[in-house]
């Protein structure tokens, strides 16, 4: 993986636990991948036009921006507690969280986000920051949820559209980067009706079937054993709903890697169902990778 151009990992942070988790997986992901890891925190209050500055009868440092200030500064001791040498700074940036992120998604090799953070409801099981970043940006982004495993393939999903491939591309790196397995995973749903009321088949060949859809992995995959010699592929193709046997491989995989939006979803969804399911249901942190990422 070419660290040459200086892109950093970026994590956002909000002081909230997930955060903080996230700066741990985050730094270590900077290590891994030879880049500076950059701490962002969206500091949204001069939009509401509320003081900043500690009231005079107030403790000292206890403004809002003093505050903020604190939280980067604890994070990034965090980021440096958790991988040491990691090249780390931290940055207060004005404006919402989402947007802020997406601001930094250009210039950035990777953003980590916490699945919820501050503010979130409970019952929400991925926060709105992460779903609009992960809609929205154009580079990959992290979302650190499940269990965090140091074991475990890479698993990532195909379905043989052009984003599958950019994410197969990304989760073959990350493999190579972790000394970890790559599981191509494909799920189908055969046979399927065309619209309402059609009949289905009564009767087909499974092992046709199986096969057809085996040449979907053996064309996302093709060329990868020359270009990682020591990397290690298990290629699965299952009957099943693609968010299902996604969540079902994640309990076992130290990251779930998706396309961003898929074959067979709305376009105008930039964030696909199944890529919305994994981030909802997995057990593993979860990468999902943009059509634009190349």
């Amino acid at each position: 993986m070419n660290s040459s151009d200086g892109a950093a990992v970026v994590v956002g942070v909000d002081g909230s636990e997930p955060a903080l988790r996230a700066v741990r997986v985050a730094a270590v992901e900077a290590i891994r991948r030879n880049r500076p890891l950059r701490v962002v925190h969206g500091f949204i209050w001069p939009l509401l036009h509320v003081p900043l500055s500690p009231p005079p009868d107030g403790p000292p440092g206890g403004g809002l921006r003093e505050q903020a200030q604190e939280l980067v500064a604890n994070a990034v001791a965090e980021a440096e507690n958790a991988a040491p040498g990691v090249r780390v700074s931290g940055e207060i940036i004005d404006g919402e969280a989402s947007a802020v992120l997406l601001g930094e998604a250009s210039a950035a090799a990777m953003i980590v986000l916490g699945d919820r953070g501050l503010g979130g409801f409970s019952a929400l099981i991925v926060g709105s920051v992460a779903i609009q970043v992960t809609s929205y940006a154009d580079c990959p982004v992290l979302v650190v949820r499940g269990t965090t495993r140091t074991d475990g393939p890479v698993v990532v999903g195909v379905d043989g559209s052009d984003v599958s491939t950019l994410a197969v591309q990304f989760a073959a790196d990350t493999a190579v980067t972790r000394g970890a397995d790559l599981l191509a995973l494909h799920a189908y749903r055969h046979p399927v009706s065309t619209g309402p009321g059609d009949m289905q088949p009564l009767v087909y060949d499974e092992a046709l079937l199986q096969r057809q859809e085996e040449r979907v992995l053996d064309e996302a995959l093709a060329g990868l054993g020359d270009r990682y010699p020591g990397l290690r592929v298990t290629r699965r193709a299952v009957r099943a709903r693609a968010g299902a046997a996604l969540a079902e491989a994640s309990r076992e995989a130290q990251l779930l890697v998706v396309g961003g939006q898929g074959r067979g979803e709305f376009t105008g969804l930039l964030l696909g169902s199944v890529s919305q399911s994994v981030l909802h249901h997995a057990d593993c942190p979860v990468a999902v990778v943009p059509a634009a990422h190349g």
